[in-house]
């Protein structure tokens, strides 16, 4: 069930386009001020976890770093733990990492060794699928911890850039598209 328009247009409202940051042509999709709302922030969580609420979901991993910030309250409301997924070299114990690849070369994704226990049913979270290099490195991380990835959540996607041809079959969820 798709959640009213008037709730995406409001949360659309909320999402302020930068021309040229990080770089010259790149028009950056800044949160900021949907987080600063109140009601938006809970009504943008909501509408994360509702495809998932009867999912059997243990476990919420959240791509840094933004997908730390929504990734508590969506746990929350499944009833779920939660864990991280960092740039390298920024977890302090014993990690796993994955590759993957950016236009200008490549980058890694670590977590922790014992983040996901064998066979836990996993929702992975950020706030923007772009090429999806990212998603699918923390969904490989996953399973190779030997956990179920039974989707991917998303706030924002820009459907021009393809990611979700990266997830493969994985069932992917967004709330607003570009």
């Amino acid at each position: 069930m798709s959640p009213p328009v008037a709730d995406l247009q409001s949360l659309r409202e909320r999402i302020r386009d930068v021309p040229d940051f990080p770089e010259p042509g790149i028009v950056f999709k800044d949160i900021t001020p949907l987080l600063q709302h109140g009601p938006s922030l809970a009504r943008a969580c909501e509408l994360l976890a509702e495809p998932y609420l009867d999912r059997g979901i243990d476990l919420v991993v959240g791509i840094e770093s933004r997908g730390f910030i929504f990734g508590p309250p969506v746990a929350l409301r499944l009833g779920a733990g939660f864990q991280l997924a960092r740039k390298r070299g920024k977890l302090p114990w014993q990690t796993v990492r994955e590759k993957y690849g950016l236009e200008y070369g490549e980058d890694e994704i670590e977590m922790h060794r014992d983040a996901v226990a064998s066979g836990q049913r996993v929702l992975v979270l950020d706030d923007v699928i772009a090429t999806g290099g990212t998603a699918a490195a923390t969904v490989r991380l996953v399973q190779g911890l030997g956990g179920k990835v039974v989707g991917a959540s998303f706030l924002i996607e820009l459907g021009f850039l393809g990611g979700r041809a990266a997830l493969g079959e994985l069932p992917v969820s967004v709330v607003l598209s570009y």
